[in-house]
Order: C-alpha cells, then structure tokens, then sequence
C-alpha cells in the first residue's frame, strides 16, 4: 500500500521545458550527500559541484567532533571559564540546539557528547557491552545544556568547565539548508537536496512536477508480517528527516536474552532509548528544524511525543514496535497532508 502526502503547492514559477536534471554527488560526514537539480543541459557544474561540497566541509570544519581541528572540538578542550567567539554558522546552530533543549526540556540536549562516547557511539570508542554504572554516572554529570551561556552580541560562547558539545543531530539538517541556500544563491530555483537521508525539495522539475520522496523505513520493518504503508510526499520548499533506532546500534546477548542499544540515547537519564518507537518522521519548513525536532520526539517516545508535536502543529509520523507488530500513529497535521 501506499499513502501520498501532497502539501499545499503555491508557485508562480513555470516549468523549465528548456531545461535538464542533473546529478551531483559526494561524501560528508561519514556519509553521502546527494543534489539534483534543474538547469541548462550544457551548463558546466563542476564550479556547482566544488561550491556544494565547500558548503558541506565548512560544516565539518566547524562542528565535526571527528575533527580534532573543528572548533567544536577546540571548544570542547578548552579550559574552563574561557570565552570563545564562534564562526556565525556555528554560534546560530548552537543557539538554536539550546532552543530545542529549552523546548523539550532536555529530550534533545547538545552537550549529551560524553553520554555518545560513552556507549560508543562517537569518535572515541566503541561499545559492544553495556557500561559500567560509574562511568555512566559520571558521563551523565557532565551533561547539561543550562550550563552553556550565549552572548549574542559577540557571538561567543563560555566553556563553563567539562562541556563536551555534540551537534551531530542537528548539524545534518543545517548543512542541507546550507546548500539550498547556496543553489538558490546560483540562480537554480528547482532542486532536491539530500545529506545522510536528510532532504529537502524547492521549486518544480521540466515535466510540472514536484520533487517525489519516499519517507524513509527501517529495513527490519519492511521484512514484518504486515508490511507498514509506503509513503510519498512532495517536497515543495519543505525539509523531511527521520530519526530511528535502527540506524547504529549494538545488540549485547546474555541468558537467551538479546538486548538492543540504540544509539539514540535520552540525556536526561543516560540510557538509550527503550520505549519501542522505531522511528519519527518530521516535515517541516526547514531541514534544521525537521532533524532536531525529529531527535527530541524520538528520545520522548510515541506518548509524549505525540503531545509536544500535536501542541506545537508539527507534521509527524510515529513508527512504534509492539509485541503483536508495529503500529503507525501521526498527528492532525500529518494526516491533513495525505491524499486519499
């Protein structure tokens, strides 16, 4: 079965009959990025192409916990009680990190980093059991978004002493409307950018037509007895990213026993997420939005965060694991977008 989301389309903008799509694509961030978009069929776009992978490197070069040279990681070492005046792309994404925080009362926290290494799921190490409960408690000390203070005006940041930032979660989204930003910048109206499954979709393609996605499943969903609905939207200026416990994990087995470690873990307890939910969808307006929103609601499970996006007219899709099979659940503004 399939389900078709098609979001109010408002443009003036005529198809490009004249034009083509075409295909760019490399690596970032551990992963792959992916841009197609509508132009001159001889246009030459390796100038495009150097100008999309400069956008993504910058995001690296700023908020990598991978790189020892980011300055992330140099906020992360340094001693405490020193200021420290941040890139502008890095001092809004933190900003907007702690807004999230602030909004989720912690569900979603950009200091929860030695809670990531700690299970093994940052640059650090890796885990194939579970912690000991001192080293836990100790990594959970460290974790608190309150403790970070902003300066606005000059745009630094104070490193109170031990804070380990981890923008992974948010940075995706915001690298993707860094480049959609740039392609705009180019002159390029139609285009579906997309970085670690993160997308976001403007304008219409040479045959009228919107940008078609299908939301993203976990592969261990699609092999259950009762298939779950493909879902297709239409990006038309909207950004969709999905959080799931599905895409890092490691399995610890004891007793008969199998245990799944996710590695999407709540900061306010340290433990990885147990509640069932698989997976979240967010649409949204922009992509830095859709993947912290898509984080938090992950970390609050289906219950609570139905409420938060419900109160809050955010289209999600809940994917959650129940003994008898997996159950879907979305919010009025996600079914107000479905085509019947």
């Amino acid at each position: 079965m399939r389900r078709v989301l098609i979001p109010h389309l408002v443009s003036d903008q005529a198809p490009a009959v004249n034009h083509a799509v075409h295909h760019l694509q490399g690596l970032t961030m551990g992963t792959t990025w992916s841009v197609h978009l509508v132009t001159n069929p001889d246009r030459h776009l390796t100038a495009i192409h150097t100008g999309i992978q400069q956008q993504l490197d910058q995001v690296v070069a700023q908020m990598s916990t991978w790189e020892n040279d980011s300055n992330l990681c140099r906020f992360n070492q340094a001693e405490a009680g020193t200021w420290h005046t941040l890139p502008a792309e890095f001092f809004y994404v933190l900003q907007y990190a702690l807004d999230v925080a602030k909004e989720s009362d912690g569900a979603y926290d950009p200091t929860s980093g030695p809670l990531v290494n700690t299970w093994g799921f940052g640059p650090t190490s890796t885990c194939t059991q579970r912690p000991d409960e001192s080293t836990l408690k100790a990594a959970l000390a460290r974790v608190n978004w309150q403790r970070l203070t902003l300066d606005t005006e000059t745009k630094r940041a104070l490193q109170p002493g031990d804070i380990y930032l981890d923008l992974s979660a948010i940075a995706k989204g915001f690298a993707v409307d860094q480049v959609a930003r740039y392609l705009s910048q180019q002159g390029i109206a139609s285009y579906l950018v997309e970085v670690g499954g993160e997308l976001y979709g403007a304008g219409i393609k040479p045959d009228a037509l919107p940008w078609w996605v299908v939301l993203e499943q976990p592969l261990a969903l699609k092999t259950n007895t009762t298939p779950l609905t493909e879902t297709v939207i239409a990006l038309h200026g909207l950004a969709v990213a999905t959080s799931g416990d599905y895409r890092r994990f490691f399995t610890v087995d004891n007793d008969n026993t199998s245990t799944h470690y996710s590695h999407t873990i709540d900061p306010r307890n340290g433990e990885p997420i147990r509640h069932g939910l698989a997976a979240v969808t967010v649409i949204h307006r922009d992509c830095i939005t859709a993947d912290a929103v898509s984080t938090a609601l992950n970390v609050l499970g289906a219950e609570q965060g139905m409420a938060f996006a419900t109160a809050r007219s955010i289209p999600a899709l809940f994917i959650t694991r129940t003994p008898d099979g997996f159950i879907e659940q979305m919010t009025p503004e996600f079914i107000a977008l479905m085509q019947f």
